[in-house]
């Protein structure tokens, strides 16, 4: 008979691989334009905030903003899943974007913070929140680009807040003066 605490490990383990899956087969779907599949890692009845719920009312937000771009490439470059509770998982995802608009080629240093749900034994997004360190164009020094340059019809971002969302950012520099190591200090 097998133990269930090892059941319970290879459940972990396995949850874990699935979900490291979701953010690889999404950053793949949103290169291909895959919409139908990009729609189908969401649950079903995904808050999409003032837009509604419901993977529809997703398609409305994201089909438009992928055709801003011609071309795109996501790499995902790092995957913590900080826990996994059950059918419940909460994890981040580094990713390094690349959009073609135009004549610019526009980078991005992504951090996506996710909630993750399973249902029927399938692991989806139950909430994905994108946060960035930088946007600019590959010919442009992040700073130069005052870390949010954003092209075309979509709204410029705000000013990037990623840093500051981290505790140990704002209790690692405190109250220093960084003028010698950087002419853009992040926002408290």
């Amino acid at each position: 008979m097998t133990e269930p605490r090892v059941l319970e490990r290879l459940d972990r383990i396995e949850s874990h691989l699935a979900i490291q899956q979701l953010a690889v087969r999404y950053a793949m779907a949103v290169d291909r334009r895959d919409i139908d599949e990009w729609l189908g890692m969401f649950v079903e009845d995904i808050d999409c905030g003032r837009r509604g719920k419901g993977r529809e009312a997703l398609r409305g937000f994201i089909e438009p903003a992928v055709r801003d771009f011609y071309r795109t490439v996501h790499t995902i470059t790092g995957h913590a899943i900080d826990r996994i509770d059950g059918d419940v998982a909460e994890g981040r995802v580094y990713c390094r974007a690349e959009h073609e608009f135009g004549d610019q080629w526009i980078v991005q240093a992504i951090c996506y913070f996710d909630t993750y749900e399973r249902r029927d034994g399938v692991w989806y997004f139950a909430r994905r929140v994108e946060d960035f360190f930088y946007t600019c164009d590959v010919l442009e020094r992040p700073q130069d680009a005052d870390f949010a340059r954003w092209p075309g019809p979509t709204p410029k971002h705000a000013p990037p807040m990623m840093l500051p969302r981290f505790p140990t950012w704002k209790s690692f520099w405190g109250d220093a003066d960084v003028s010698a190591i950087t002419r853009r200090p992040a926002a408290p």
